[in-house]
């Protein structure tokens, strides 16, 4: 766990993984499911360290985190979203900017929801990868895109669906924002290799394939981008 100063000067906690050649090397700053900074998200951090990347998942929650659906939302809802993706989540870009080249956004669910919004609010960043989630398409200031985005959807996703994509797919495109968007014949959290058996949220399903060729398309997106 490492401390650093939001644009407000408040302190905040993440989890940093570093990869073999420490410092130096290019950078990315992992948001969060509405689970809270739990071992599954560290283990998308830990696996971005082994790809060569700096990995840093701002503690949203300020050290809360559930397994139970209903807690998470409790959570979530609690949770000031434009505060997070202009303070938390850019002030962990702007962290990482004092140790990097160039710093990426990434985010799953909630996560996702949040990439874009601080897309929109953090210029310092130098590109964007969206797993299955968006806020509501009027909280998004297109114009302010103007890193490489990519998008990963579930086709069957019921909490994204994907008719909201299409509409934020028109919308990117109006604003002539550079995007690249997948769509994958899979459920919400197809990438959350917890999400699985009976203990997972209903709508929800890991599906092994589709996230190896998502995490292999991020990771030549990242490596273009931030390379």
């Amino acid at each position: 766990m490492v401390s650093f100063q939001r644009p407000d000067g408040q302190a905040v906690q993440g989890y940093l993984a570093e990869p073999a050649q420490g410092s130096g090397a290019p950078a990315i700053v992992v948001i969060q499911e509405w689970w809270g900074l739990n071992n599954q998200i560290r283990g998308v951090a830990d696996r971005l360290a082994a790809a060569g990347y700096q990995a840093l998942v701002p503690d949203l929650y300020r050290g809360q985190s559930t397994v139970e659906a209903e807690e998470a939302s409790h959570l979530m809802t609690a949770l000031n979203f434009g505060d997070a993706a202009s303070q938390d989540i850019r002030g962990a870009v702007q962290y990482l900017k004092t140790r990097a080249p160039k710093v990426g956004v990434t985010g799953f669910c909630m996560g996702g929801a949040l990439t874009l919004l601080a897309m929109t609010q953090t210029p310092e960043a130098d590109a964007g990868v969206v797993w299955y989630g968006c806020p509501p398409l009027e909280y998004i200031d297109a114009s302010k895109l103007r890193a490489p985005l990519m998008g990963h959807w579930g086709t069957q996703d019921e909490f994204f669906k994907i008719d909201m994509v299409d509409a934020l797919e028109a919308k990117l495109r109006e604003a002539g924002v550079g995007f690249e968007f997948h769509r994958y014949l899979a459920h919400h959290a197809f990438a959350n290799e917890t999400a699985v058996g009976p203990g997972r949220i209903p709508a929800t399903q890991y599906d092994s394939a589709w996230a190896q060729q998502a995490w292999d398309r991020s990771l030549r997106f990242f490596g273009r981008n931030l390379g």
